[in-house]
């Protein structure tokens, strides 16, 4: 009986201490923290913070948050996921950018040629070549009401009839 009980107990702490990853190979934390994008305020920085955005909100600020301070190299691409005339996850925009030792903060700002084209695009970044987050966002269009394109129509002004 007593070998039974040192059986099951070493049977027990063999089975649990397996079920633990050895010391300093867990899994670890992402490189990056948070993702968040944010329109501009008017003098060059970010403002609101959102996911929608109008054609005409240049620059869209990126503001990465890393989880250390460590020197990382750390990327940027806006990636356009369904946007009409453009082929689906084509690169719209590209950045990247060396942190310093004490930097855990990284912001970008993406710029199209002229202005944004309506549509859903995507946010990817990346730090030391390693994807890290993904986020969506949408651009829309500026279309106004329906009601507000219909204008009263001009009455036409008819000359008298001269009389003979």
């Amino acid at each position: 009986m007593r070998f039974a009980h040192i059986s099951l107990f070493l049977i027990f702490l063999c089975l649990s201490g397996s079920a633990q990853p050895p010391s300093g190979t867990g899994p670890t934390a992402g490189a990056v923290d948070d993702v968040y994008l944010a329109r501009d305020d008017g003098e060059g920085k970010a403002g609101d913070v959102t996911s929608t955005f109008s054609p005409n909100d240049i620059p869209i600020h990126c503001i990465v948050v890393l989880t250390k301070a460590d020197p990382a190299a750390v990327r940027m691409n806006f990636v356009a996921v369904k946007v009409n005339g453009v082929k689906p996850e084509s690169r719209v925009v590209s950045a990247s950018y060396a942190t310093s030792q004490g930097q855990d903060r990284v912001f970008f700002t993406g710029k199209p040629h002229g202005k944004w084209v309506a549509g859903n695009y995507r946010i990817d970044v990346f730090v030391n070549d390693k994807l890290e987050k993904s986020l969506d966002f949408e651009v829309k269009g500026g279309v106004l009401p329906a009601a507000s394109n219909f204008a009263p129509a001009k009455p036409k002004i008819r000359k008298p009839l001269k009389k003979n």
